[in-house]
């Protein structure tokens, strides 16, 4: 899970990309980056870290041009520590090209293989973002041999990639001195829109929130397997260049990754948890009498909406016991279940008045590897809780996932392989309630009827790119974030940062 942006404008867009990344900052915290375009030249700034950190005055000063892109990482192949895998990835041929990629390659092996031994092209890390940019531009450069660019021919390389890659893959690219492409996947695992300002300024993006947040008005998504080429004067092209498309959107976007305010695939985010907690409400009932619910409290932030909804259903007060600090990282981010058990504590604290003497339910969006859980049903008991219930707005997570979500070893799940009671055990809690899997994706898929379903592989174990096997898994999962750090990261074989 990245966020990633595109503009093409009549004014400079570095403060505007900047703009749209903070938009988009929950989607990944561990690196960013801006690219510019001017002429036919690309200005290029990327480092580890926050966006707010990594972009100081001295940078976008150096970032000129009416077009660029930009990310902020949250890694999921190679390794989370190399500044040379923090986004966008450049090549010089054909044209010039540099990408943005939101999602995971699940054939990035094979791929890798082709390219050295059929296509001759070189990548120089692990990560699959490398891979799709190079096959991208061995496509490029098929389909304009011993012609201009036009943008039959940028579709007719986006057909041919079709064929190759595989996996989820939402992706902004510039091609210098002919423009922006844009597009997603064959089933729309990863989300991608298009909005347009007063002055015809035109942005795609992950979420709609970049849009209007940025002062833009949302046009419609990008759809599965679409194609979008966006020239220099802001004229948009698209074309449908998958085979067969389906929409299919990672149901994991609506139950927690994405921002409340957005609208992903026309289901509004806040609805959909809303959705949820009414249906997890007959859960709680069928397990917990609400007269022994004292008080109803959310673990922040993403499950507040579905709490909502449950207290308002089931009569009983909703509370606020936990309070965030807003300057530490979100740990299902942080890459290293150490780091990740540390810092519960420094992320949360609770007001232990709501707690001292109750019987509490607490909601959360989901629950992953069971740590952070079992730490904050810890803390409630600490604070004086009588008992501590613990409600899932989420079914429980029994699969790895392969597109783009950090969950993807069986080992690493709470709820694989154990019941429901074999959960509760090990996380502590007086009573566990799960969302149901069926009514899940009822919630949600209810507030878009045209959907063909949902990539919800981490809950049912149905993968619907039809290529993932264990063999599949375990050769992607040799290619996690490393998480080993080193001294100093000096390989220097990607766009050299001009402001530093």
């Amino acid at each position: 899970m990245c966020g990633i942006v595109g503009v093409v404008s009549n004014a400079p867009v570095n403060q505007l990309l900047y703009d749209a990344l903070l938009l988009l900052q929950h989607r990944g915290q561990d690196a960013a980056g801006i690219v510019t375009l001017l002429e036919r030249k690309f200005f290029m700034h990327k480092a580890k870290g926050m966006v707010r950190d990594v972009f100081r005055t001295r940078n976008m000063r150096g970032l000129p041009g009416n077009v660029g892109l930009g990310q902020v990482r949250y890694p999921t192949a190679g390794n989370a520590y190399s500044e040379e895998e923090a986004q966008p990835f450049y090549v010089n041929a054909p044209f010039g090209i540099v990408l943005v990629h939101n999602g995971n390659l699940t054939n990035a092996h094979a791929l890798r293989s082709e390219l050295f031994s059929t296509d001759h092209r070189h990548t120089n890390t692990e990560s699959d973002s490398e891979v799709l940019l190079n096959v991208l531009a061995h496509e490029l450069e098929r389909s304009t041999r011993g012609v201009p660019l036009h943008p039959a021919e940028v579709f007719a390389a986006v057909k041919s990639m079709y064929k190759r890659l595989r996996g989820s893959y939402a992706v902004v690219s510039l091609i210098a001195g002919h423009g922006l492409l844009a597009f997603r996947d064959p089933y729309g695992i990863r989300p991608l829109c298009m909005g347009r300002s007063a002055d015809g300024t035109v942005m795609v993006a992950s979420e709609s929130v970049a849009l209007e947040g940025s002062g833009h008005v949302f046009e419609r998504n990008i759809e599965p397997g679409e194609a979008v080429f966006i020239d220099l004067e802001g004229k948009v092209h698209s074309m449908q260049c998958a085979e067969s498309a389906t929409l299919n959107p990672c149901i994991f976007e609506f139950v927690y990754l994405a921002r409340p305010d957005s609208v992903l695939d026309g289901i509004s985010v806040y609805q959909a948890r809303l959705n949820l907690g009414e249906t997890l409400a007959k859960r709680v009932v069928s397990t917990v009498p609400p007269n022994q619910i004292d008080v109803i409290i959310p673990i922040p932030e993403s499950s507040r909406p579905s709490a909502t909804q449950l207290a308002h259903l089931l009569g009983v007060p909703y509370r606020e016991g936990f309070v965030k600090n807003r300057y530490v990282g979100r740990t299902f981010i942080m890459p290293g279940q150490g780091v990740r058990k540390k810092s519960v504590r420094q992320k949360l604290n609770v007001i232990a008045s709501e707690f001292k003497g109750r019987n509490v339910l607490l909601v959360d969006d989901s629950i992953v590897r069971g740590t952070t859980s079992r730490e904050i049903v810890q803390m409630a008991r600490d604070a004086g809780a009588r008992k501590v219930y613990l409600a899932s707005a989420a079914p429980p997570v029994r699969y790895p996932n392969v597109y783009g979500i950090d969950m993807p070893t069986k080992d690493e799940l709470v709820a694989h392989d154990r019941t429901v009671e074999e959960i509760r055990e090990l996380i502590g809690c007086d009573a566990l309630i799960y969302q149901d899997v069926d009514a899940m994706k009822r919630a949600i898929g209810s507030l878009n009827p045209k959907l063909d379903g949902f990539d919800a592989s981490c809950f049912d174990g149905v993968y619907v790119t039809g290529d993932i096997d264990t063999d599949a898994i375990s050769r992607m999962n040799g290619n996690r974030p490393r998480i080993e750090e080193t001294e100093e990261d000096s390989s220097r074989l990607a766009l050299p940062n001009h402001s530093e």
